[in-house]
Formats: C-alpha cells, structure tokens, sequence
C-alpha cells in the first residue's frame, strides 16, 4: 500500500527533525497526485517547521522516486479537529470530544459525538449521551477531535 510506503520513508525524516508525522493522505488525480504530511510536536509547529520538512521530504522523495508522475506537497500542522487514526492517536486525548464515523453501523448509529472515556490497543470507548460505546478501532472509518469554544 503506498500509504504505508509513504510513511516508512519519511516518519524517520521528520523524527529526526525533532517532530512528529501525525498523519499522511495520498489523492491521487487526473491532473497529478497531492501527498499531504500533517506535522506535530509538543509546542505546536511553525510555518518554519513546515518549509523545512517539506525540503527535506522532498528531497527523500526525489531519490526514491515512489510516486509515479506529478504529484503536489503539501505540508502542515494537524489543526485543532485533528484526524485520530491509531490507539496512541486516542491515548494522548482521553476525556475530550470526539466524533467518529464507523463503516458499518452499530445498534443502529454509523455516527458518534461524545468523550472519549477509554483506549486499549484495540477499541475506544467513547461516551455517547452518557452511556459508553466501545468500538473496535478497525471498525473506524473517520475518527476527529471535536474542539470545544468557551463561549
């Protein structure tokens, strides 16, 4: 899977970086692919952080060539609705509000918003009108913080 080709080359750039690959999409279009790196780190990332991991992946792209034709980069921080994929994803959010989308509804419901309450390596359980629902990960289709404003 490209994807995971994808990730296998460049997590070890930007770790070495000092930051974090949180997350990568590949699109693949008529008029050219667009690969999208999604960058963290404990302090936040700057628009610095973000040309300099897009040099450096660039240049690991440009050598190993993995993407046939022309493709775009792009390069950014998660945002506060950050997309949560993997159990250490989840583990750094426990207690905040998420929104979930399943691929196969479960007693009925493909949709969930609620807090996240528990993760283990393999489920979430999220509190939906403060009663739990425990998913299994493989299960999600789309997984996002769901920022709160103080108004």
């Amino acid at each position: 899977m490209l994807r995971d080709d994808l990730t296998a080359l460049l997590d070890p750039v930007v770790r070495n970086m000092g930051l974090e690959l949180w997350e990568l999409e590949y699109l693949s279009r008529s008029n050219g692919g667009l690969l999208r790196l999604y960058i963290d780190a404990p302090q936040g990332v700057t628009v610095e952080d973000c040309a300099a991991v897009s040099h450096a992946v660039s240049d690991v792209l440009d050598g190993a060539d993995p993407i046939p034709g022309f493709y775009t980069l792009e390069v950014s921080s998660p945002g506060l609705d950050r997309v949560l994929r993997s159990a250490e994803h989840f583990g750094r959010y426990r207690g905040e509000a998420v929104r979930v989308e399943l691929k196969q509804a479960v007693a009925g419901r493909k949709r969930f918003l609620g807090r996240l309450r528990d993760v283990t390596a393999d489920e979430i359980t999220v509190e939906v009108d403060g009663k739990p629902v425990t998913m299994a990960l493989a299960a999600i289709h789309k997984a996002r913080l769901a920022p709160e404003f103080a108004q």
